[in-house]
């Protein structure tokens, strides 16, 4: 199917690559069927791209590559509702926000993904994971050389 974006402007994407979140994203509630899609620059960034709303696109990347001793805690519910036994098998994704400081990391409420059923959600964790991890990197100065 043909999906007109904003962002990335006419992409062909197949059905069989579109997410069903069945209660959405948070904020998002009515915003259900989004297909992930790679950044072209960045390797570290994908988007999550609503494919009802051409305007919608959310940037998620893989928490562990920022925090690599993130754990999430998901409880057997929500475990069922991506028809799921095991959390080995969920994959992970966090949002990116932006605030006036820069780029944040959403560790509390992760996005998880049933790839084989292309089910995903939104959890809150009931663990103590921060809401917005600063994404800052700082950049080095690099002397000239002569």
């Amino acid at each position: 199917m043909l999906l007109h974006t904003t962002r990335f402007g006419t992409i062909h994407v197949e059905t069989d690559d579109v997410f069903l979140f069945a209660n959405g994203l948070i904020g998002l509630e009515d915003f259900r069927r989004w297909v992930l899609l790679a950044d072209a620059e960045n390797d570290a960034v994908g988007w999550l791209q609503s494919t009802s709303h051409p305007d919608v696109a959310v940037a998620v990347v893989s928490p562990r590559r920022f925090v690599p001793d993130y754990q999430v805690r998901i409880p057997r519910g929500d475990l069922e509702k991506l028809q799921l036994d095991e959390l080995d098998r969920a994959f992970v994704l966090s949002l990116v926000s932006r605030n006036q400081h820069g780029l944040t990391l959403n560790l509390k409420a992760p996005v998880l993904f049933n790839l084989d059923r292309r089910i995903g959600c939104q959890l809150v964790t009931s663990d103590d994971q921060p809401l917005q991890w600063d994404l800052t990197v700082p950049i080095l100065k690099m002397r000239r050389s002569a």
